[in-house]
C-alpha cells in the first residue's frame, strides 16, 4: 500500500473528492483518506505525476 500526504482537505466532502480523484486513475484501488493527518493510502501503482495531477484537479496538493 502506498501513502501520500495531501494538503488542503478540511471536511468529509474534501475526503470524498480526493478519494474519487484517485479512484479515477487506472490501477488505483482501495483508497483510504485520513482527514486529521492528511494521509492518503491506496493499493496499486501509478505515475506520481498522474497522482499529483488528479489531486490538484480535485483542488488539493500532494506535499509528500
Amino acid at each position: 500500500m502506498a501513502t501520500i500526504k495531501v494538503q488542503g482537505m478540511k471536511c468529509q466532502h474534501c475526503v470524498g473528492s480526493t478519494k474519487k480523484a484517485l479512484e479515477g486513475i487506472d490501477g488505483i484501488s482501495n483508497v483510504q483518506v485520513d482527514l486529521d493527518s492528511g494521509q492518503v493510502s491506496f493499493d496499486g501503482t501509478a505515475d506520481m505525476e498522474t497522482i499529483k495531477a488528479a489531486v490538484s484537479k480535485a483542488g488539493f496538493e500532494v506535499i509528500a
